[in-house]
């Protein structure tokens, strides 16, 4: 999962147009792009739209449902179950226990629809709420379903009442660094992929590459889409590049020809365990996205 492209659900023109977009993820909109009036319509769409284009390869069709408190979730889950999306995205995720909770209306669905238990996935997004921001440690073991952790700023400043989520050399301010962090830090406690949040400014391609590219470096392995013109750029971004594959392919072949070996060296530089670790996830990344 590279890019996830957020296509509003009861706009059949822009889904159909996300099919063409090169994302590696759609995710079919419920909450904050749809009104409260247009939301059984939404739903309708959206499961007419999964039901014609389920069997496809790509992209993978994930629905964002609205969360858990707003009284919203059972229907929106009701109306796209059925048409069997390959995932959930759950926003506004409070702790791993939303993840448990998502998890058990899901077994209940899937069982309504005669598919095996565990078949739909679930993305989580963990820092809109204060109290979100502070359990990011909460998600390990939550569920085989939970796949990625990503993180939001602009409900989180509407939770803590921060006038602005960025200084004015448009960098994040702290506790908005914090929250992109402890993402960071709870994909990889939970053993799941670190998602990147939204770059709202959809003509700046500069902007967003460079935050693409520091993303990519702290960690994350892909990127939250607003408009089809980011993707490309997230894609280029987040592919490992043919030259960082073949030395961690380097790196793996050496430790499993010496599996007894603590440190390895390869062209004059030693390796340890953990850029064994490395290089196994980065390798692990290329398959995924072939």
């Amino acid at each position: 999962m590279r890019s996830l492209l957020f296509v509003p659900g009861d706009s059949e023109k822009k889904l159909e147009k996300g099919l063409t977009s090169g994302a590696d993820v759609l995710l079919i909109d419920l909450e904050d792009s749809v009104s409260a009036e247009r939301k059984e319509t939404a739903r309708r769409i959206a499961a007419d739209f999964l039901t014609a284009n389920r069997d496809r390869l790509s992209p993978r069709l994930f629905v964002r449902i609205n969360d858990l408190t707003s009284g919203l979730a059972n229907d929106d889950l009701t109306a796209v179950m059925p048409a069997l999306p390959h995932g959930i995205l759950l926003p506004k995720s409070n702790s791993g226990k939303d993840v448990t909770r998502l998890a058990a209306k899901l077994n209940v669905h899937e069982a309504r629809a005669g598919v095996a238990e565990g078949s739909t996935q679930i993305l989580a997004i963990i820092t809109e709420t204060a109290i979100g921001t502070l359990s990011a440690a909460s998600y390990p073991d939550v569920s085989t379903r939970l796949i990625g952790l990503s993180w939001g700023a602009e409900d989180l400043s509407a939770a803590i009442g921060a006038r602005k989520a960025r200084d004015e050399s448009g960098r994040y301010t702290d506790v908005f660094r914090l929250a992109r962090a402890v993402t960071i830090l709870g994909a990889s406690a939970a053993e799941v992929a670190a998602i990147d949040t939204v770059y709202i400014n959809y003509r700046d391609d500069g902007g967003l590459a460079r935050e693409c590219m520091d993303a990519e470096r702290d960690g994350f392995t892909g990127k939250l889409a607003i408009h089809p013109a980011q993707v490309p750029i997230i894609n280029e971004t987040f592919t490992p590049s043919a030259e960082a594959v073949e030395h961690a392919r380097k790196i793996i072949d050496a430790f499993s020809a010496d599996p007894s070996a603590g440190v390895i060296g390869i062209d004059g530089q030693m390796f340890d365990r953990p850029h064994l670790r490395r290089a196994e996830r980065l390798v692990a990344r290329t398959k995924s996205t072939t």
